[in-house]
């Protein structure tokens, strides 16, 4: 399910004439039943709405005061969200024969054409406050409360997200927390300007079109209902944007080693985690170590409790990344095993996460894993899996995929891949210029070619995979010595600070004065800082090759997490 929450307004969205038809309680009844969360956002003073609405308690939250106020019903406590206005407003307004006039916790409310007098008191006054209009109604509140900001405190209160929500309403002054839910709704008795505006127009009116928008949650009708301002940017194709659904999206990102794979993982996971998605990323080599914005569980020492994942998953804003570096290979796809129904778990229940990003899927969710605990990506959200080798990951996983994102030189062939893994025909590819990644979309005959929109900022390198990956054999460091006589692959950091333990100390010495290792570490790691550190030791006068040893080692340490002993157990080590 898509949305798990469903936020109100009342007058003519809720209510006719302040009062609601018994069989639009009923509808809210059966969604409460369902696990839906309902949240109240009225304009109301809350006095105002407790007389005339006696079924408070059918909501979790109720938020009065067009943002100002909220309420529990089932407490019965009311917290203020912002200052009311000073008291020489509603004095001045009172002087001046003003009425109606409302005064509430924070909210000063009256109706036209006495905004003409509002507006002329706040400016005279001095003070700083804005006026929301609806329908006639006349508000005065602080600046930035409204039904959006009382919506966000609800969620907050809740541990709900707002991209689970979604809002209905028919008037001004709904505009903005329609727009801050995830789809907004607007009842057919709507004004036009909202209607035009919102994701989806209903048919009933008021109550009617409550119960008619509670009947699509109910029966998933509402999860098929396209959001487009929602769509997550991917790349452009003769000069049109392609996006991707943020919802029942299973994506599959795959090519060979350095073909560009982070660099989409990035863009992507950049758009979401900027727009507020709430995204896991499971991350086997520690490649997300430094990633920003996100918080980072576990380490070279701790492998990340799954509980504890679950727990702080329960802020919705709050992205973790699962950093399973201190977990040998042979043991992470029995904990990923134990994560998965855990993660679906805590999106059954709060609404999110909303993205699982699985790094390495290959090493994860291997060819020999025969069941995937998952219906559809939907359980989680999305399913974003990253692979060098698509026929790697278990077929269970692959028929999840509803897009494939190829990158590298030869797209076609990494399409092949994963359509054979699933014993389908691979797509052609309609190639343009300028493009650098496939897109093959589930059902399609072919695949496109597009231009990636890139991240704003380049995420930090692969420390994992040049600690102890597999680099190319043009991009590893070769052993020599003097006369060549030696020819010692160090396909990584990890390997190199092995061999140059057990190298005698004139082919040390050789590489050592030549400069070869900083170069090696600048133009096939491109850590330029990393380098320059080396590069000051391999000038100095006279070095004692074991003291330069340990102090070249030492400096990998402290930039590269090193792994306790080799992962060969890999798929990845295909050329050894």
């Amino acid at each position: 399910m898509r949305h798990n929450v469903l936020a109100c307004d009342y007058d003519e969205t809720l209510a006719r004439g302040g009062r609601v038809a018994e069989t639009t309680i009923e509808a809210l009844e059966r969604l409460s039943r369902a696990g839906i969360k309902l949240v109240l956002v009225t304009g109301r003073e809350l006095d105002d709405l407790l007389s005339v609405f006696p079924h408070p308690g059918l909501f979790d939250l109720v938020v009065a005061e067009n943002g100002g106020l909220l309420y529990d019903p089932g407490q019965r406590t009311c917290d203020a969200l912002a200052m009311p206005p000073p008291a020489a407003l509603a004095d001045r307004l009172r002087h001046e024969g003003v009425s109606p006039l409302g005064v509430g916790q924070v909210v000063v409310a009256t109706r036209e054409p006495h905004d003409v007098r509002v507006l002329g008191a706040i400016r005279e006054l001095g003070l700083e406050l804005q006026v929301i209009y609806n329908k006639g109604a006349v508000m005065v509140l602080p600046p930035g409360v409204n039904k959006a900001s009382g919506l966000a405190a609800a969620l907050d209160r809740l541990s709900l997200s707002a991209h689970s929500t979604v809002a209905v309403g028919d008037g001004e002054n709904d505009h903005s927390f329609l727009t801050a839910a995830e789809c907004g709704a607007a009842v057919a008795n709507a004004l036009p300007a909202l209607r035009d505006a919102c994701d989806l127009r209903l048919a009933g009116e008021a109550g009617d079109g409550v119960a008619e928008l509670a009947g699509m949650m109910l029966s998933g009708d509402l999860d098929a209902v396209e959001v487009p301002r929602r769509h997550v940017l991917l790349g452009h194709r003769d000069g049109e944007e392609v996006r991707l659904r943020p919802y029942g999206s299973g994506l599959l990102v795959a090519g060979p080693s350095g073909s560009g794979k982070s660099t989409v993982t990035t863009a992507l996971l950049e758009r979401l985690v900027g727009d507020g998605y709430q995204c896991v990323i499971v991350d086997p080599e520690g490649d997300y170590a430094d990633y920003p914005g996100v918080t980072v569980l576990g380490d070279p020492d701790r492998v990340p409790g799954v509980e504890e994942v679950a727990h702080l998953l329960e802020q919705p804003r709050q992205s973790v990344v699962v950093n399973l570096i201190g977990l040998q290979l042979r043991d992470r796809p029995t904990y990923f095993a134990e994560l998965l129904p855990r993660l679906t778990g805590v999106r059954a229940k709060l609404g999110h996460p909303h993205w699982v990003v699985v790094d390495e899927a290959h090493h994860l969710l291997p060819a020999e894993v025969r069941r995937v605990p998952l219906g559809e990506a939907a359980d989680l959200g999305s399913l974003l899996m990253i692979t060098v080798h698509p026929d790697a990951v278990s077929a269970e996983a692959l028929r999840l995929v509803t897009t494939t994102i190829a990158v590298g030189r030869e797209p076609e062939s990494t399409l092949a891949a994963f359509a054979g893994a699933l014993g389908r025909e691979a797509p052609s590819l309609d190639r343009v210029a300028d493009g650098d990644i496939a897109l093959w979309r589930r059902g399609d005959e072919a695949a496109q070619h597009l231009t990636l929109t890139p991240a704003t900022v380049e995420r930090t390198r692969h420390r994992r995979k040049y600690a102890a990956g597999t680099m190319a054999k043009d991009k590893s460091f070769y052993f020599t010595g003097p006369g060549e006589r030696l020819r010692l692959r160090a396909r990584n950091l990890h390997t190199f600070v092995e061999l140059a333990e057990g190298v005698d100390d004139d082919t040390w010495l050789h590489h050592l004065r030549r400069g070869d290792y900083s170069q090696w570490i600048r133009d096939c790691l491109g850590d330029a800082g990393l380098a320059d550190e080396v590069a000051a030791l391999e000038r100095a006068d006279e070095p004692e090759p074991a003291e330069s040893r340990q102090r070249v080692a030492d400096l990998i340490g402290e930039r590269y997490t090193l792994p306790a002993e080799p992962t060969a157990f890999d798929p990845d080590h295909d050329d050894r």
